[in-house]
């Protein structure tokens, strides 16, 4: 069986996590050189090129694999220290370095994943957290960048498990204001496409999902559209009056309770099932994420 180095490895996992050898070697405390030297060995030993060299660099099919071995020793190495230091506290042993990397969706991290993770994160867990939309973060599962996210994905991914989290329901809301002046008779079939729309990003398909269901309408094509990647920052542009975003009720409530802002489609609601997927491993790091994660969702989330 080939054994590979596991310095190797590290400084492949540093090279894609930083976009670059110069940052990887700071990130490693070697010389830039020294990272050519282990990135070329490993590869020498697989046959293949690992990183494409790039900026950022990125890796390449098989780099992909070995960095999901790399982050695998990084979960075991964590476990290990975590039980050594649980034995014997006077060791001193320590996570630091054996980052435990996860995707969640923006809206999750914005309304109850944080709770989720701040008892982890205030025992030491050394986190690092990818986002992404809801129905991409498990390509960063499976390319091996996380060892779980949260995603829209029923099924299982190969070699992970799979646990229902519950629903994140979303309401169509608007400014008192806007809505008085540009919706007085709320969101209908003939003024929609004549509204601005806040989107997260170009694979937002949120509030188009929304006016379909909620006008009965099988095509959809919003015309105007503001793109602006960030939960609280498109909250605050709807108090603004910018336009009008489909955003996670948990988020908003506090808005609709004080009148700031109004449903513009009062009675309809768009229920989005999240799941949590993770490597299938025995590690009791990952478990206690996996755990918080799951707690923090049943309490807050909508349980079928």
């Amino acid at each position: 069986m080939t054994s590979w180095d596991p310095a190797a490895l590290e400084c492949l996992a540093a090279i894609v996590e930083e976009g670059g050898f110069e940052r990887a070697a700071q990130k490693l405390h070697i010389t830039q050189s020294a990272v050519s030297q282990r990135l070329r060995a490993l590869e020498m030993q697989v046959g293949s090129v690992l990183v494409q060299r790039t900026r950022p660099a990125k890796a390449t099919s098989a780099g992909r694999l070995l960095l999901k071995h790399a982050k695998q020793l990084r979960l075991l190495r964590a476990d290990v220290a975590r039980e050594l230091q649980e034995l014997a506290p006077q060791t001193g042993q320590s996570l630091a370095g054996e980052t435990i990397s996860i995707a969640i969706n923006a809206d999750s991290i914005a309304t109850w994943a944080m709770t989720a993770l701040d008892a982890l994160v205030k025992d030491g867990l050394p986190l690092e957290v990818l986002v992404d939309d809801q129905d991409f973060t498990q390509e960063l599962l499976r390319s091996g960048q996380v060892m779980g996210c949260v995603t829209t994905l029923k099924q299982a991914l190969r070699g992970c498990t799979v646990r229902p989290l519950g629903a994140m329901r979303y309401v169509a809301v608007a400014a008192s204001a806007f809505a008085q002046d540009k919706l007085p008779q709320g969101l209908t079939r003939k003024n929609f496409n004549t509204l601005p729309f806040l989107s997260f990003n170009r694979k937002d398909d949120m509030q188009t999902e929304f006016v379909a269901r909620s006008l009965g309408l099988k095509n959809v094509s919003l015309r105007h559209q503001i793109l602006l990647p960030s939960c609280e920052a498109q909250v605050r542009a709807v108090r603004a009056g910018w336009g009008m975003a489909v955003l996670p009720q948990l988020l908003v409530r506090a808005d609709l309770d004080s009148g700031a802002l109004v449903e513009v489609a009062p009675g309809h609601a768009l229920a989005i099932a999240l799941f949590w997927h993770c490597w299938n491993l025995e590690s009791r790091v990952l478990s206690r994420v996996s755990d918080a994660l799951l707690d923090s969702a049943r309490t807050l989330l909508v349980q079928p």
